[in-house]
């Protein structure tokens, strides 16, 4: 179900099973889990300098895979936090830049997903949300974190009470997730993007998102935060990439960044 490819620096994920709307069941999750140890072991090899995370057919990842699941044995914390949470985390710290393209269903498990990537790009036809209403059980995989952060206790409490999904559009509005693009422009659009950031000052990049990690964790406040700003430009000072963005800039010409410690 899972398939990982790699080329041009770039690590691509795909969740290949669009006749169940990508929907994730535990041994799916282990295949996740893999590709992102392959994908994060060709990051130390410098074949890899950003991946990209995406679903086949109409849906993105309509969340966990229940169809033969038995509510009455259903082991719920082992499937969460056995499963789900430790895959979340290790797509959360992936050491280097993550995005996701986004289009039909995202939620879930499925959200998750979304929450453990750095960048979400979204079609503006997709359906964003928690059905869990409808199921008699509460949203999971970090939503209501997400929710919260990004759009406040009221409207968290709205969606999750009426299960109202939101499109790709209005989710970008709302400041949950990065850009929208028309559907049929998703994959190309998104993809350009992500090339730039492959061909970018990974190690600047890998030291803003550990930045934002700990200030999103822990609140650290303003002035906290600016020292450990300030450190982190401190160790990238003895960085390849960051003598060349300085020499181009000062010779005027685009820098030519390797990526390399």
């Amino acid at each position: 179900m899972i398939e990982l490819t790699i080329a041009d620096s770039i690590a691509r994920v795909v969740l290949n099973a669009p006749q169940k709307m990508n929907s994730l069941d535990e041994a799916a999750l282990a295949e996740l889990s893999e590709a992102y140890d392959k994908a994060a072991a060709a990051v130390e090899t410098g074949e890899v300098r950003a991946l990209v995370l995406s679903g086949e057919g109409r849906g993105f990842c309509a969340g966990r895979d229940i169809s033969g699941v038995n509510p009455a044995d259903d082991d719920v914390i082992g499937y969460l936090d056995g499963k789900v949470q430790p895959l979340l985390e290790k797509m959360s710290s992936f050491p280097a830049p993550t995005f996701a393209l986004v289009q039909g269903a995202c939620l879930g498990v499925g959200l998750g997903l979304a929450v453990a990537t750095d960048v979400v790009y979204v079609a503006e036809s997709a359906k964003i949300g928690s059905p869990f209403a409808n199921l008699g059980a509460t949203l999971d995989s970090g939503g209501h974190w997400l929710f919260t952060e990004r759009l406040g206790a009221h409207r968290t409490l709205d969606m999750i009470y009426t299960a109202e999904l939101i499109s790709g559009a209005e989710a970008v509005r709302s400041g949950l997730f990065s850009r929208a693009f028309p559907a049929e422009e998703l994959a190309e659009r998104g993809e350009e993007i992500i090339a730039k950031v492959a061909q970018g000052a990974t190690q600047a990049f890998v030291a803003s998102k550990q930045l934002v990690a700990e200030i999103r964790d822990q609140r650290v406040g303003l002035w906290n935060s600016m020292r450990t700003e300030n450190r982190a430009q401190a160790a990238l000072c003895d960085t390849a990439d960051y003598a060349e963005g300085f020499k181009s800039f000062q010779e005027k010409r685009k820098p030519v960044f390797t990526g390399k410690k």
